[in-house]
């Protein structure tokens, strides 16, 4: 499976950026499909996850202005960052876990299997 996280770039603090993650070899629908990002010296963190149901899911840094998403017949899953402020400035990764990972357990990045390379967004102030 390769995952291939790809749209970032650089953006001024209060713009938009849409990430997308396409996978070859793994069909997304079934699939649990994480956003997590890792900022210069810090952990890598959870940011989004969306699972096979459709039900969303998102860290309290970025809830009400990223959306995650889907496109189950273009084998595609997006982010959509809104608002952007330079703290969101890091790599950007897409990730796919078990379909039937609970809810509580979808910020551990240990649930996911496969991982794309990254996409760096950088936002400036």
């Amino acid at each position: 499976v390769q995952l291939q996280a790809f749209g970032g770039g650089l953006v001024q603090a209060g713009g938009s950026l849409r990430l997308s993650c396409t996978a070859s070899g793994r069909t997304l629908s079934s699939s649990t499909i994480g956003w997590f990002r890792q900022a210069p010296g810090k952990e890598r963190e959870f940011v989004a996850a969306i699972r096979p149901s459709g039900s969303t899911h998102y860290s309290l840094s970025v809830k009400g202005r990223f959306t995650i998403s889907r496109d189950n017949a273009k084998n595609l899953a997006y982010l959509q960052m809104s608002s952007l402020n330079p703290e969101d400035t890091a790599v950007y990764y897409c990730a796919t876990g078990s379909g039937r990972l609970i809810v509580s357990s979808l910020w551990l990045k240990d649930n996911y299997v496969d991982w794309g390379q990254g996409t760096l967004v950088t936002v400036s102030s």
